[in-house]
């Protein structure tokens, strides 16, 4: 069955790639056929009343059925880490003081008489939060798509055979859900401490993923074989339901981030490599950092088992209608990754990807 989502680097857990598979695939199909050319279920001749290859051709329509799962968040920036604060503005520290907290005189009077609160004054803070984190009702989920599909079957008797389903890898629209914040929270220590602490806290938005369109795409490589039963007989039913099981192999690549979304993690990427520059405050007013942020998506392979229940109804002994639904239980990893060359990583995203297709195929098949 061909591709569906599910979305540029790839992932290496399996090392082999499409090509490889579908030869392998082929070469095992064939080495029983030459090797058995005599035996009545390894054959190129037909066999008793039926002919032993079939391939069709029709529509492919995928439907995910599966569910966002929530997003996870890790940092550079770690639960406790201490850095400069660097110059801020007194309304940022207004903005983002915890609801409830003390402030001293002198620190209330300082932040009332001055515009801003250079380096000097600023001190330091002990960051929380930021180091990992879910983000609860969000998750990336694939687009229904439809698709040039390709069936091709070697029956060993005239009720049972091997099929490879394959067809034109689609690209699949990802759309994602719910918005992405970061839990933020710090005690700053102005002037050493020595004039009080000051308790923030907010929960400061890197992005919607609802807010641009589809947050990403990618093109689906989903070849998959099963083994069939084909009730009836051949000459004698010309409706003949069927049901299959097998497996699938899920290869995303062609990966593309929507531009927008990629610019929300740039400017997350900023906010982490300011803290690391000593400058927490700057990180709270959206300010560029002097780091060069580069944002990667990844999607693992995955396999899957597949189920199929169809019918096949014979115009004549060669030409056939065909029709089907099956659903494969398919999940894939995605991850995002905000880089630096001087920093490394800053922030690394993971997400379950539930597909579960089901699939409804409709084609015109010839017999041989």
């Amino acid at each position: 069955m061909p591709m569906i989502l599910q979305p540029t680097a790839m992932s290496t857990r399996y090392p082999f790639n499409k090509t490889l598979l579908t030869l392998s695939t082929s070469a095992l199909l064939c080495v029983p056929i030459f090797a058995h050319a005599d035996s009545p279920y390894f054959s190129l001749k037909d066999g008793d009343g039926f002919k032993r290859f079939s391939v069709s051709i029709g529509a492919l329509h995928v439907m995910p059925q599966g569910k966002a799962q929530p997003i996870r968040v890790n940092t550079s920036v770690e639960d406790g880490e201490v850095a400069d604060v660097g110059e801020i503005q007194s309304q940022t520290v207004k903005d983002n003081l915890k609801e409830g907290s003390d402030v001293s005189t002198v620190l209330e009077l300082a932040l009332n008489t001055l515009d801003t609160i250079p380096a000097g004054l600023s001190g330091t803070a002990e960051i929380y939060g930021l180091e990992q984190w879910d983000n609860p009702g969000t998750g990336l989920e694939a687009d229904d798509v439809t698709t040039l599909g390709i069936m091709t079957n070697y029956f060993f008797t005239d009720n049972v055979s091997f099929e490879l389903k394959a067809g034109v890898p689609p690209e699949v629209d990802i759309q994602g859900k719910g918005k992405i914040y970061a839990p933020f929270s710090a005690t700053a220590y102005p002037l050493g401490g020595v004039a009080g602490t000051l308790e923030l806290e907010n929960d400061i938005l890197i992005t919607d993923l609802e807010a641009y369109g589809p947050v990403a795409s990618t093109r689906a490589w989903t070849p998959a074989f099963e083994f069939q039963y084909h009730f009836g007989k051949t000459g004698v039913n010309k409706f003949r339901p069927y049901v299959g099981l097998g497996l699938m192999y899920a290869y995303f690549n062609e990966l593309e981030l929507n531009d927008q979304t990629e610019q929300d993690l740039i400017a997350a990427g900023h906010m982490i490599a300011n803290i690391k520059e000593g400058k927490a405050g700057a990180s709270l007013e959206d300010k560029t950092s002097s780091a060069d942020p580069k944002v990667s998506l990844e999607t693992e392979s995955a396999f899957a088992p597949v189920a199929t229940v169809g019918f096949t109804y014979d115009f004549n002994d060669k030409w056939f209608a065909v029709g089907s639904v099956s659903y494969a239980h398919l999940k894939t990893e995605s991850t995002i990754t905000v880089k630096d060359e001087e920093f490394g990583q800053l922030i690394k995203s993971t997400s379950d990807v539930e597909i579960n297709p089901l699939l409804a195929y409709a084609g015109v098949g010839m017999r041989f």
